[in-house]
């Protein structure tokens, strides 16, 4: 029987193929999908990259898309925790973008919001937490782009069948349209993988490799396939977000997370799902510090500590507690030994995952 997110993912099913021209893919990626309703066009994509690095779309123009997604940091920003346009701090760090035309679902624990269509508007006009402050401003927003003689003529150039072409409705496409077009693919690794490169991994990453991939570390059961994580694409069987606990908190012996930030459970208010969030890409990993849904581990050899040690122990303080005592915890995450020369190998495969070419390609950068 399919699952209720299978279900609620299978509206995205109805897809075509985008043109090389508008979306390359790199050699092992497969065709992602588009939906429908909103096929990928040059004309939408560029105006999608203008509005992503437009402080016009914040409410008090302090901000833009780009001010938490960087593309020097494979669109994070490097914080912990992150910081709304009226100083709001949140709870969750921004998740990359990167190959975010691949994600099953959206943020990191909202097992139901699976368009980016649909998300564009929870930064936009969110308010708990207050992201881009745009609640009630939706027609200052519209005046405001209207004004501009720029984008008079990019949306109408994206949308030429509408009437009133600056809209809403052509915000959310043409940003979702931009962000399609974010893949990443050209690491070190993917040389090694698909180019067959054998010099582009160093003896100390193919180590690193083969313990990533193996049995003993189980790294690969929730960060696998060409996108070191979930993905899905034409190619897909099955639709289904699947979220995890990683042992990274255990407040209360129960399982708890701090309060207002419990993961899946938030939205279902099911014990099973304290602590479940998504796992995100590996891809450019060594560029998106800090790690965690919650910024609260600063390194890759303390993630890696978190693992070996099968959960976080916090011996005192307000989130005290044995996370690997977590009765939620998945059971891949269990402990495991490294040699220090072990560890230093991991870390080095991890690092090759970083796409430089990605990290300042002018396609992705702000065009103001």
């Amino acid at each position: 029987m399919r699952s209720v997110w299978a279900v609620l993912l299978s509206f995205w099913v109805a897809c075509s193929s985008p043109t090389p021209e508008v979306l390359p893919l790199p050699p092992g990626f497969p065709p992602p999908r588009i939906p429908t309703d909103n096929l990928l066009t040059a004309q939408k994509v560029e105006l999608g990259r203008f509005l992503f690095y437009d402080q016009r779309l914040s409410g008090n123009g302090t901000q833009a898309c780009a001010s938490c997604h960087k593309q020097e940091q494979a669109f994070t920003d490097g914080r912990a925790l992150g910081l709304g346009s009226t100083g709001e701090l949140h709870s969750r760090s921004p998740m990359s973008l990167a190959n975010v035309v691949y994600a099953p679902s959206l943020t990191w624990a909202n097992p139901l919001l699976v368009s980016l269509e649909q998300q564009a508007l929870v930064p936009l006009f969110g308010e708990h937490p207050v992201e881009l402050g745009l609640a009630g401003k939706e027609d200052e927003l519209l005046l405001r782009l209207r004004a501009q003689p720029q984008y008079q003529r990019l949306f109408a150039e994206a949308f030429p069948e509408q009437a009133e072409p600056i809209s809403l409705h052509a915000i959310q496409h043409a940003l979702s349209s931009f962000q399609r077009t974010l893949v990443s693919g050209r690491s070190a690794y993917d040389r090694y993988a698909y180019d067959h490169d054998q010099a582009a991994l160093s003896d100390a990453a193919k180590r690193g490799m083969d313990l990533f991939f193996s049995e003993r570390l189980e790294c690969f059961h929730c960060h696998g396939g060409f996108l070191f994580a979930d993905a899905v694409h034409q190619n897909t069987t099955f639709d289904e977000a699947n979220f995890h606990n990683n042992g990274l908190y255990n407040l209360d012996v129960k399982g708890s997370y701090p309060s207002g930030n419990q993961g899946v459970y938030e939205l279902t208010g099911k014990d099973r799902d304290r602590g479940r969030f998504r796992a995100p890409s590996l891809r450019n990993i060594a560029v998106t510090a800090p790690y965690m849904h919650d910024g609260s581990l600063a390194t890759l050899e303390d993630v890696l500590a978190h693992y070996a040690r099968g959960g976080r122990l916090i011996p005192s303080g307000p989130n005290a507690g044995d996370g690997a005592r977590n009765p939620n915890k998945s059971v891949f995450v269990r402990p495991f030994d490294l040699s220090q020369a072990e560890r230093a190998d991991v870390i080095e495969f991890l690092r090759s995952l970083t796409d430089f070419e990605f990290l300042k390609d002018p396609r992705f950068a702000s065009p103001f």
